[in-house]
């Protein structure tokens, strides 16, 4: 199997299978809503945040593939990370999307490595990141 085939399967996979895709039923969590107006992507990320530590993230949205695997891959990556992680993760991320070579903890992320061969399709990549970076900023705006 080609390494192309390989990550079309696992973008696929959190994209049919999404990982963490709800809301919060209880309890604080800061709520991030971001859509890409060029392509019909929204997203709806929930954190709790705890300390300066990401406990857990989930994600509502439509969209294609792309944004929603990003969307399911992210939650899971950042689940138990220091805020200072996370927003690491968010840096390399977009270098990755950017055409850097970037290593990951959670390999699935490298899977949208393609992507930067596609400019229209790195903003579909990129939304919950942007997400992620802003729930990160209101929840330090709380806390202080």
């Amino acid at each position: 199997m080609q390494l192309d085939d390989l990550y079309r399967r696992v973008i696929m996979d959190h994209y049919k299978t999404p990982r963490n895709r709800g809301k919060f039923e209880s309890g604080e969590s800061v709520t991030i809503d971001l859509n890409n107006p060029t392509c019909g992507d929204k997203i709806s990320l929930q954190m709790q945040v705890e300390e300066g530590i990401v406990k857990m993230a989930k994600f509502t949205g439509e969209g294609c593939s792309i944004s929603l695997s990003s969307a399911s891959m992210m939650t899971d990556a950042v689940k138990g990370k220091t805020i200072e992680e996370a927003l690491k993760m968010a840096d390399d991320f977009s270098g990755l999307m950017k055409g850097e070579s970037v290593e990951f903890e959670y390999e699935d992320i490298e899977a949208l490595s393609g992507v930067n061969k596609f400019p229209a399709r790195i903003k579909c990549a990129t939304l919950a990141w942007n997400a992620l970076r802003k729930g990160i900023e209101h929840s330090h705006k709380t806390d202080n």
